[in-house]
């Protein structure tokens, strides 16, 4: 490596060649070479460049840091509202364990993009109608409309997020986009939270253990409960000073899962004619079939977020488009298995949820195998694919209203 160096000192091309090569084997020999390099401008460049060292981490200012450690003590204590109280767990968190995440979350950025003091009241308000129509349903366990609620409505709540995470402007294409990118990098920060979490309780737990001292009940109750309250809004604020700590990892992971998605998929829809079990006669199979297409979509989307359209190579292009066609045909697969049993056994508040939003994903999932097929024949780049995905964000916003706030009127709370 020393003598190719040396031999291609006044060769730009061929030096970036072999620093791609074998990077750490070039920066050793051209560290030890660099003394007599001399004055050559090419060497010094090349110096600074593989020596360069980065800034002490930027732990963000004052005010979001204040801001931070505020919300995280926020976020603790509605966690432990039903300890403090005394209601019932089950009802509480059902139903209200969006609100402890969410609105932090959404004050968090319309604070931090200065959003306008007449959309901050809007989103307040919009976030007091849900809370005080949530908790004054009817309260019946089998009710299918409350589940549907409680489930759908956290989502809209993300969507809100998205909005603050744009800027509080009805723009779709960057800002979705960009929103999509963040969840990415905020669910791998959550996880390495959690990892770091976990072996913190395991060795406190053991270390009072050893002692004699039992406080799994009391440090489960409170400083877990607090402590996983917590996570998104440090994971976000991390994601937000320390941009570097994952905006390399997040890519990665989607580059790694997407062949195995596929490769999973497509074995276990092989499975499946084999296994006697269908979706058209086996709920559960059926629950597991619409569980598995939200997965498949959220790392197809996960994946063209995290792409750079300039980095992408027709391979992974290729791994996306596939990836999109099998999800398709499982889509295509559930939602006729639920106009069957509609046919069959008529129409529920959970049936119609299930049909229109397959119906939506079916749309989607259309929409952007196009825009992927389009891309593999190099008729237009992957920036395209990614306002596709953000375009289809605010229907998903719109239908998840409809079905937290007006199934329950439509179906009479069943």
């Amino acid at each position: 490596m020393r003598e190719e160096i040396l031999l291609n000192i006044e060769n730009p091309r061929q030096l970036e060649k072999l620093y791609r090569d074998n990077k750490p084997t070039f920066k050793t020999a051209f560290n030890s070479l660099y003394p007599q390099l001399g004055e050559n401008l090419l060497a010094e460049g090349w110096y600074q460049r593989l020596n360069y060292s980065h800034e002490d981490l930027f732990w963000g200012t004052p005010g979001e840091r204040i801001f931070v450690v505020g919300a995280s003590i926020l976020a603790g204590l509605l966690a432990q509202l039903p300890k403090m109280l005394s209601i019932d767990q089950e009802f509480f968190y059902t139903r209200n364990i969006g609100f402890i995440v969410f609105p932090i979350l959404i004050a968090f950025f319309a604070w931090k993009n200065r959003i306008s003091g007449k959309t901050g009241a809007i989103l307040a308000g919009l976030a007091l109608i849900s809370i005080c129509f949530i908790n004054y349903l009817p309260q019946d366990p089998k009710s299918d409309t409350l589940n549907l609620s409680c489930i759908h409505l956290p989502l809209l709540l993300w969507s809100i997020l998205g909005f603050a995470f744009g800027g509080g402007k009805l723009k779709s294409g960057g800002n979705w986009l960009g929103f999509l990118r963040y969840n990415g990098e905020l669910a791998v920060m959550m996880a390495l939270l959690l990892i770091a979490g976990g072996l913190t309780t395991a060795i406190t737990v053991g270390l009072f253990n050893m002692i004699g001292w039992d406080i799994q009940k009391f440090y489960f109750d409170y400083v877990v409960v607090c402590g996983l309250a917590a996570v998104p809004t440090i994971g976000t604020f991390l994601t937000q000073t320390q941009p570097t700590l994952v905006n390399k990892v997040s890519p990665v992971i989607a580059n790694l899962f997407s062949p195995v998605a596929l490769v999973m998929l497509i074995i276990y829809l092989s499975a499946t004619l084999f296994s006697g079990k269908d979706p058209y006669h086996d709920r559960e199979f059926l629950v597991l079939f619409n569980v598995l297409l939200v997965a498949v979509m959220a790392l197809i989307f996960f994946s063209v977020a995290e792409s750079n359209p300039a980095g992408k190579n027709r391979v992974q292009v290729l791994v996306l488009f596939l990836l999109a066609a099998v999800t398709l045909l499982v889509n295509g697969i559930a939602l006729s298995a639920v106009v069957f049993r509609i046919s069959e056994w008529g129409i529920t508040p959970n049936r119609a949820a299930v049909l229109g939003a397959n119906v939506l994903m079916l749309i989607h999932l259309l929409y952007v195998g196009t825009k992927l097929w389009s891309t593999l024949t190099r008729k237009t780049d992957l920036s395209l694919v990614g306002k596709s995905l953000a375009l289809f964000l605010p229907v998903y916003a719109l239908w998840s209203a409809i079905v937290a706030f007006l199934f329950p009127l439509f179906f009479g709370f069943k």
